[in-house]
């Protein structure tokens, strides 16, 4: 049980949808408090100051820590997990990190020596690398924001840590602890990754003799010794000595990177550590093939997903405003037009099917990355987002609607996200595990401006997010594990799938039902939404179709042989469910695309077009396909159901990798 103080007159007994346990400590922007959640983990719950709340600038930098620590990686800091408004003041729920301070472990205890000294090194050295290459600076690097938990120290407190976006930092302000600050910090001028280093050198030192390398008797006094003299590196010796003095270097392009420092600190000898760039930009040095005993070391995750999902939008970690601490970049509904009345799938009429009506002239916008989108403001489907590929490092960056009709904002470091229909939610999944192990997804209520991350499956299995349900009450996601084929290539199969289930009223209380589907032969396809959106729907290489399973997995009925369903399965049903699309099977004569009656399993009609890949309905009566014969460019195109391109969705030029993600226009 975590030690901490009983709550005061005043303090709130719940905060964030969690009962309050009791006070963890308080600092110069607020309490942070412990709480429980239901699935009995504990967090840490910090809330700004009242006095604090009215001042936009302390309540932007406190929502900055949020931001900031989302994009490094869990080893290095305690997960956040939630954020959010409460009485007017934001708070910010993260995971609870047990463990005393270095700075109160080195007072009370005395100073680190030999291989703990070490080990605290290579340790914060790690997570310093870790944190920059997320392009984080942290700004306030010192004993007292380092945390020593068991399974190793871990960095907090990002307050006033800044992104390099996508230049060295300036400041006008000195912002940080003297004893710990770089020259630069102190001077204002350039900030960059070195300024921790020098920070780290000071703080290491700390830890070995229990003074900081300029003293603590007075600010001006200590200032003047950090840009003028030289550091007592007390009790250092090695490389450990030799590594801290060139950190502590006046002129930040004289310190090494802290993957440097981290090497040289493994090897426990070296060369002189190479010159950097100024503000200790990245040298050309490969990482150790192992991380250090105290920090867990993930394997590696696929970033992207090599089919084209046709679903909502992508959106990155929680961006809050601070008028209103709302989040941004959510969609909202729109109006659109009446669908048209669906025809009887078991009597498909033989006619030409109508083109839809040019109610409105197609928008024309160029989208960021290349592509070209045309699109009406009644269209029953939207672009929501979409991914394109970086051939070099095979990462997708994201291009996420801001506004259901907006602009496209762009995003890196995310595995994938998808926004709920109706707009309220958006749920995403990140690069890297918890720090115990599980995968997650972050799911963010955006009227409310509050998120909640739910642990889904242990590494090194991994839980894809792969459809919202229709009434934005339940995320599917596809849950893999390693595997090799028969040609010893690593991959990657399916084992099942899980329903996380958004408690609307409360955030904190969604939970998630993993299933494991008791399949030997399950290939590596993905799970989907059946119809109603209530089961499952799989493509069974064993019988040739589709699989139904109930939400507890158990099978409730197969429709063998009707080909393989081209694009996942999120709009493969048409809007009233009568009816979905599927490529016909090996031996088709009459058709290139095949639909079926739901109800019956019973092939409804076929045709040919000049479709190469069907991604879903547009509308009952109209299909939209990727059309990749077309000169210089591929094309999104409407397609009638006796095979006519009758409208132009999307225009990407052939060099452009990109994978569109749509949704259905939840007001047409």
């Amino acid at each position: 049980m975590p030690s901490f103080m009983p709550l005061l007159p005043g303090d709130p007994e719940r905060l964030g949808g969690l009962d309050l346990l009791g006070r963890l400590g308080e600092g110069g922007q607020g309490v942070v408090y412990l709480a429980r959640t239901p699935m009995e983990a504990y967090v840490a719950v910090k809330w700004l100051r009242p006095d604090q709340s009215g001042d936009e600038e302390s309540v932007e930098r406190f929502l900055r820590e949020a931001q900031v620590a989302q994009r490094v990686a869990s080893f290095c800091t305690a997960d956040v997990l939630s954020t959010g408004v409460q009485h007017g003041r934001p708070y910010i729920m993260s995971e609870y990190v047990e463990g005393p301070s270095l700075d109160r472990v080195v007072r009370q205890e005395g100073p680190r020596t030999g291989p703990a000294l070490d080990r605290l090194a290579i340790g914060t050295a790690t997570a310093l690398a870790a944190i920059h290459e997320g392009q984080v600076v942290h700004r306030d690097f010192k004993p007292g924001n380092v945390i020593m938990a068991g399974d190793g120290p871990r960095v907090i407190d990002f307050g006033i840590a800044r992104t390099l976006d996508p230049v060295q930092m300036t400041s006008s302000t000195q912002i940080g602890t003297p004893a710990y600050m770089s020259p630069e910090q102190i001077r204002g001028t350039a900030i960059g990754p070195a300024a921790d280093m020098f920070s780290w050198a000071a703080t290491i030192v700390f830890a070995s003799c229990g003074r900081a390398p300029f003293g603590h008797d007075g600010t001006h006094t200590v200032m003047q010794r950090v840009l003028h003299e030289q550091p007592d590196l007390g009790t250092l010796d090695g490389p450990l000595r030799e590594v801290a003095a060139q950190c502590l270097a006046k002129d930040p392009a004289r310190r090494p990177t802290a993957k440097t420092v981290m090497m040289r600190l493994l090897r426990r000898s070296g060369p002189e550590a190479e010159p950097v760039e100024e503000g200790g930009g990245p040298t050309p040095v490969t990482p150790p093939a192992a991380a250090p005993p105290s920090v867990p070391q993930r394997p590696a995750r696929a970033l992207r997903r090599k089919t084209v999902v046709v679903g909502a939008a992508v959106v990155t970690a929680l961006l809050l405003t601070v008028a209103g601490v709302a989040a941004a970049g959510l969609m909202t509904p729109t109006g659109g037009a009446a669908q048209p009345t669906a025809p009887s799938a078991s009597a498909p009429s033989k006619a030409t099917t109508p083109a839809p009506r040019p109610t409105a002239t197609p928008v024309d916008t160029d989208l960021p990355g290349g592509a070209e989108l045309f699109e009406r403001p009644a269209d029953p489907i939207r672009l929501m987002s979409y991914s394109v590929n970086n051939e070099k490092t095979d990462e997708d960056v994201y291009y996420a609607r801001k506004l259901r009709r907006g602009t496209f904002g762009k995003h890196a470091g995310i595995l994938d996200s998808l926004v709920s229909p109706d707009g309220r939610y958006h749920a995403v999944r990140q690069t890297d595990y918890t720090s115990d192990g599980y995968d997650s997804v972050l799911i963010t209520n955006g009227e409310a401006g509050v998120s909640f991350r739910v642990k889904t499956v242990r590494d090194p299995l991994e839980s894809t997010i792969t459809a919202w349900s229709g009434d934005s009450s339940k995320i599917l996601l596809n849950v893999t594990r390693p595997n090799k084929n028969a040609q010893g290539e690593k991959g990657r199969a399916t084992t099942g799938f899980a329903i996380v289930e958004v408690d609307r009223a409360d955030l904190a209380r969604s939970k998630v039902n993993v299933v494991e589907v008791n399949d030997a032969t399950l290939g590596n396809d993905e799970f989907g939404w059946d119809a109603r959106g209530e089961g499952v729907i799989y493509f069974h290489e064993k019988i040739k179709g589709l699989r139904f399973y109930d939400a507890s997995g158990r099978p409730t009925r197969d429709v063998p042989g009707v080909g393989a369903l081209e694009a996942g399965a999120e709009l493969q049903f048409s809007p009233s469910g009568r009816t979905f699309v599927t490529d016909c099977h090996d031996g088709e004569a009459d058709g290139d695309h095949c639909l079926w009656d739901t109800a019956t399993g019973k092939q409804a009609r076929t045709f040919s077009s000049d479709c190469d890949k069907v991604l879903g309905w547009f509308g009952e009566d109209h299909l939209f396909c990727w059309e990749q014969d077309n000169g210089a460019n591929d094309e999104i195109q409407v397609v009638t159901l006796d095979g006519k391109l009758v409208r132009r969705l999307l225009d990407v030029p052939k060099d452009l990798d990109l994978s569109p993600r749509y949704a259905v226009n939840p007001s047409s």
